[in-house]
This record gives structure tokens, C-alpha cells and sequence, in this order.
């Protein structure tokens, strides 16, 4: 039924770059987001505590009858998407995926480089992504521990974030990469420094578009798209603060009500 919400969730608040996109580009949709923060990063866990807590989240959103679901998270993509839609087939499920593809297309000196989470930086997924699509390209891939944890505490300009950021990005920029693909839904928002710190020389990618345009296509060929009223969005997290509370409203540029997700789904 097209008055059904859409499902959205991340390990934490990174996933507010897709959902900003979604909610500018299907402005009548009924939108539920779930910031998993009481288990981020997903990008250090194991793969079984990374499908048991995407499972869960899924269920409860199942709960809420959603007629699709958005994996904002690229390291819970890579290791849960293929179980969650075996175990919900009848459910539409829409995965992110690093924007190889693309990169491989437009880089002018042959060079891309990847910034994502240990998980998804040794995901199958990725590696097939690669052989695919950029297999006679200079590809650099970086694992980026720290970075998700920066912007849930909101430190997206701090010498801290500089400092990692300088650590993953000057090795790329030495080997000749001109373009760097966001393989994690947080890092857009550090978007800022990372274009100082490569000095406006490198074009970058990250998938929030290309994603929505996914879900406006399912959601157009099953006749599911919301057109009669202006739709909502109900923002839950796992662990909620004061302090979260301030950055989400930061993130999302405007006022936001984040409810506690109920304890039987934490």
C-alpha cells in the first residue's frame, strides 16, 4: 500500500546523508530512521554481530509494515544485505554499494581511491565491484578506523579528524588518485575537510543519489509511491542522549524529534 513507511537504518547517524536524499526527492513518503548508535561502528565487528543487530532492526521496522527497506550502511550492506533478503523475501531491500563504477568511469590519470570500514574494505562485495568494474585501474583501497566515531561525536573539523583524514587520504594523493569514493555513509559530512585537505584535486563520489533513484524506481514499478499528502519521518536510535540529540539536529540542518528505540530491539 503506497500510505506505508519506508524503512531506513545505519550503525549510527551516517545514514542521515541518505535520508536527507530520500526525504528531497520523495518528499511525500513516510520515512522511519533507525541510528543503530548503541552498536556503532559496525565497520570493527564481526560478521555475526553485524547480521544478528541488522535482523533485528530489520524486524522491528517489519513491525512497522514498511514497504521497503533502505540499508544506509555500506558495511551492513556488504555483509547482511543477501541474508536479510533471504530471510524477508517478500520485502523490497535497497543495499548501498561503493560508487566504483562511476570513479572507474571518470578518472582522468587512472587512479581511485577508497575510503570505507575494515568490514567493508574486505567485503566479497567490494572486491566484485572491483574485478568489474575497474579491473584496469589503479585502485587504493584505505580501512579508516576512527573516522565514523568522529562524526557521532560530532567532531567534523577537529585536529583529531584532520589528522586521521590527512593519514588516509596524502598516501592516495602520492600515488596519483584523483578520485575517492565515500564507502561509508558518514564520511560526506566530513566532506569539507577532506576537499582542504586535498586542496579542491580530487573529484569525490558517495552514493546518497544513486541509492534514492534505486529505491524511486522500486517503489514506481510496484505503484508504491506516496503522492496524496506530505510525509513524515520518525527518527529512533539505540542509545539516546542530550548530546546526540545536538548533533542530529547539526547533520540534518533543522529540528528533529529522536525517539528511544524500544529496549526488546536495542
Amino acid at each position: 500500500m503506497p500510505h506505508r513507511p519506508i524503512g531506513i537504518f545505519d550503525s549510527g547517524l551516517g545514514g542521515i546523508s541518505v535520508l536527507k536524499e530520500i526525504h528531497k526527492q520523495l518528499p511525500n513518503e513516510h520515512l522511519i530512521y533507525i541510528a543503530d548508535s548503541a552498536h556503532t561502528p559496525y565497520g570493527d565487528k564481526d560478521k555475526q554481530s553485524i547480521l544478528q543487530r541488522s535482523q533485528k532492526v530489520a524486524e522491528y521496522l517489519l513491525q512497522r509494515e514498511i514497504k521497503a527497506l533502505v540499508i544506509a550502511c555500506n558495511t551492513a550492506t556488504a555483509v547482511a544485505a543477501n541474508y536479510l533478503r533471504k530471510r524477508f523475501p517478500d520485502l523490497d531491500i535497497i543495499g548501498l554499494e561503493p560508487a566504483v563504477k562511476p570513479a572507474a568511469k571518470i578518472t582522468k590519470q587512472g587512479a581511485i581511491g577508497i575510503l570505507a570500514t575494515e568490514q567493508t574494505i574486505k567485503s566479497q562485495r567490494l572486491q566484485k565491484l572491483i574485478d568489474t568494474y575497474a579491473k584496469d585501474i589503479k585502485t587504493e583501497k584505505q580501512a579508516c578506523s576512527g573516522l565514523v566515531e568522529q562524526v557521532e561525536a560530532g567532531e567534523f573539523n577537529s585536529d583529531k579528524t584532520r589528522k586521521l583524514l590527512a593519514d588516509y587520504i596524502n598516501p592516495m594523493l602520492e600515488k596519483g588518485v584523483d578520485t575517492l569514493v565515500l564507502g561509508c555513509t558518514h564520511y560526506p559530512f566530513l566532506m569539507e575537510s577532506i576537499v582542504q585537505l586535498s586542496h579542491g584535486s580530487v573529484q569525490i563520489l558517495e552514493t546518497s543519489v544513486p541509492v534514492t533513484q534505486q529505491l524511486k524506481r522500486k517503489l514506481a514499478d510496484k505503484n508504491l509511491k506516496q503522492a496524496e499528502r506530505l510525509g513524515k519521518i520518525d527518527f529512533y536510535s539505540s542509545k539516546l542522549t542530550s548530546q546526540q540529540q545536538s548533533i542530529v539536529e547539526r547533520l540534518w540542518q533543522g529540528a528533529i524529534q529522536i525517539k528511544q528505540l524500544p529496549k526488546a530491539y536495542c
